[in-house]
């Protein structure tokens, strides 16, 4: 059974930095194109990153480009996107998704940026 859980969200002040993790079971990350994705409420989950298999090339919006960097590690299953110099507008609930299972979501992990 995939499973996808989303960690490492919460409060920060903008200009500070969070590193999301997404523990991956039922499958391994290194065996899928994985990304992450953001939404807030009443609007559409939004591609945030993406790390491709099996030579691990990024992709990244470009709202995020320069400050945000997705990895993985494949011995502890799990990818991680790590956010730097966070805004406001950074602000959304974060969900990480295989490209093999795209229908898998975990519950996702609430980043809030604000003063």
């Amino acid at each position: 059974q995939v499973q996808l859980v989303e960690s490492g969200g919460g409060l920060v002040q903008p200009g500070g930095s969070l590193r999301l993790s997404c523990a991956a079971s039922g499958f391994t990350v290194s065996s899928s194109t994985m990304s992450w994705y953001r939404q807030t409420q009443g609007k559409e989950r939004e591609l945030v990153a993406s790390i491709r298999t099996p030579l691990g090339l990024t992709n990244y919006a470009d709202s995020v480009k320069g400050r945000f960097t997705i990895s993985r590690d494949n011995a502890k299953n799990t990818v991680y996107l790590q956010m730097n110099s966070l805004k406001p507008e950074d602000t959304a609930g974060y969900y990480c998704n295989a490209l093999r299972f795209k229908n898998a979501w975990g519950q996702g992990t609430q980043v809030t940026v604000s003063s």
